[in-house]
């Protein structure tokens, strides 16, 4: 087997999406518009999309670090707009680009179009977060675009599947369809729920930061695969598995949160950086395999089909947003501050990625002898509603929000928060630190006493004396001593942030900012401890 094109692929897409950050343009478009160029450049290796890869080997780690970076609290907090949006838009948005697809393409069978619809209807999970985290997005609005794009694609496949057994010429009623999506949606969260418990329980006993590790990268496959084994959702199970990992995330040793998340951020730029160089690079594959169509025909049905994509998220989104206001009282009252500017956002966000593209890959080349009808005309109308979404959208999204001016977080207000928090966790700091101090077990000179309440109030890393004394009733020096309580205050404070956290005082971006700076000083004194 020949490495180098996979390796070539790599490294050129990491530095693309390197250079990226140097310039105002977002890497998945820079990264999409390079694979384009590169696919004619003589000597690129011709790289074809294999489903067969796509979605059991490079989307549940996406969908798993996604869903890792994702709050719980704020999905379920949003859990109506986000089903909305995940469930009902995909179905709606694979009727009308069905319809609309049946009624240009002169001899398309409704089911094939269905087929296109089911491949495009769903947002994609890693062009919403980088771009949503790169425009500094309200919180709401990018808790509901990431809730989306971490659930839809189980609906689409499931619509895919039903779709293409009607294409097929299998029996494929409403109630055969419905049945499939009940089984695959309730089976993918049966699945996760299942294998959420044990696997947290492994990772909390894993005392080796690199096994704790390999059983990180594991994780996503094995959620997957277990619920495709059933014929349940595998990007459900691996969604829900993720959001009990990361809402527990606090219960693991503070080595291997901070290796796991580096990790996972290299994991996470290697597979976004090489999935968008591959969409691009598709581009020769596809346009070799549109035939009869020709490309101006092809071109002119990709423009309608792009236009109707972003048409029915528009037309399901102002509804959704403000249909159960006006009949909810509690809604209102709950979401006080929802204005136009909101679903004009959410509905223009809806970039298509990596997933259609494999879905579609996946279409069969022939049906009981006869070619798939239209398949290569999917595939390209699939390619160009993918580029169209990420370089139209994508290039005016930042524009468009900058010109509606949406609420940004006051700074000052999140300050006073973290402040507020600190406050309260340093005060349990203290306070478990006099208890320890009663115990004659834990006594120290003054001047260590007074560094570790030193150290609670200014939250420095520092490098201690070693002391030679040993305490003959714990075998430990004083400075061994003073480490721990060092630590045991930081284990107090740390359980005053999740507690802050559950009580909504704090959100869990913010729990992860203040779980880091108590993890670095723990991980400072252990290298120190390691070291003596």
């Amino acid at each position: 087997m020949d490495v180098m094109p996979l390796l070539m692929l790599v490294a050129g897409s990491a530095a693309i999406a390197g250079a990226a950050r140097r310039t105002p343009v977002p890497a998945p478009l820079l990264l999409v518009a390079a694979g384009l160029v590169a696919s004619y450049v003589p000597g690129v290796p011709a790289y074809t999309l294999d489903p067969g890869i796509v979605l059991p080997l490079l989307l549940p780690p996406l969908l798993h670090t996604a869903a890792l970076d994702s709050s719980y609290l704020d999905l379920r907090a949003n859990v109506r707009p986000v089903a909305l949006l995940s469930v009902g838009y995909v179905l709606f948005a694979t009727l009308v680009v069905g319809y609309v697809a049946h009624l240009l393409v002169p001899g398309l069978p409704a089911p094939a179009a269905l087929v296109l619809g089911a491949v495009v209807a769903p947002p994609d999970a890693v062009a919403a977060t980088a771009i949503a985290r790169r425009l500094g997005l309200p919180s709401r609005i990018t808790t509901i675009l990431q809730g989306e794009s971490l659930v839809n694609d189980a609906t689409a496949i499931t619509a895919y599947k039903v779709a293409l057994a009607a294409a097929l010429g299998a029996s494929a009623t409403w109630t055969h369809g419905i049945r499939e999506f009940t089984v695959a949606s309730v089976g993918g969260i049966g699945v996760g729920l299942v294998l959420m418990v044990p696997i947290h329980w492994l990772r909390k006993r894993l005392r080796e930061p690199l096994l704790q590790n390999t059983l990180s990268l594991l994780i996503p496959f094995v959620a997957y695969a277990a619920a495709e084994q059933v014929e349940a959702s595998g990007v459900l199970a691996v969604v829900v598995v993720a959001l009990h990992l990361g809402h527990r995330s606090w219960q693991v040793d503070f080595a291997t949160r901070l290796q796991e998340a580096a990790v996972w951020r290299m994991v996470a730029f290697i597979l976004e950086s090489t999935v968008f160089a591959l969409i691009g690079l598709q581009l020769p594959v596809v346009l070799r395999g549109l035939g009869a169509y020709g490309t101006g025909r092809a071109l002119w049905y990709a423009v309608a089909v792009f236009l109707a994509v972003v048409a029915a998220r528009y037309v399901w989104v102002f509804p959704a947003t403000f249909l159960p206001r006006a009949l909810s009282a509690r809604i209102r009252a709950r979401e006080p501050d929802t204005t136009w500017k909101a679903p004009v956002v959410v509905g223009w966000a809806g970039m298509r990625g990596v997933v259609s593209l494999a879905v579609a890959f996946s279409i069969p080349v022939a049906a009981h002898g006869q070619p798939f009808p239209g398949r290569n005309l999917i595939l390209f109308l699939t390619f160009a509603t993918v580029i169209g979404t990420l370089v139209v959208q994508g290039l005016t999204l930042p524009p468009l929000i900058r010109r509606l001016r949406l609420p940004e977080p006051d700074p000052a207000a999140v300050t006073l928060a973290e402040a507020q928090a600190q406050s309260e966790a340093s005060a349990a700091a203290e306070a478990r630190l006099e208890e320890l101090l009663a115990d004659e077990r834990n006594v120290l000179p003054q001047p260590l006493a007074d560094r570790l309440s030193a150290a609670m109030e200014r939250r420095r890393n520092a490098v201690w004396e070693r002391l030679g004394a040993v305490d003959e009733r714990t075998g430990e020096s004083v400075d061994d001593t003073y480490r721990r309580l060092a630590r045991e205050m930081i284990g107090a404070e740390r359980a005053v942030f999740v507690e802050l956290r559950d009580a909504r005082r704090i959100d869990d971006e913010m729990l992860r900012t203040l779980l880091r700076r108590l993890d670095l000083e723990e991980a400072a004194a252990y290298r120190e401890e390691s070291a003596g």
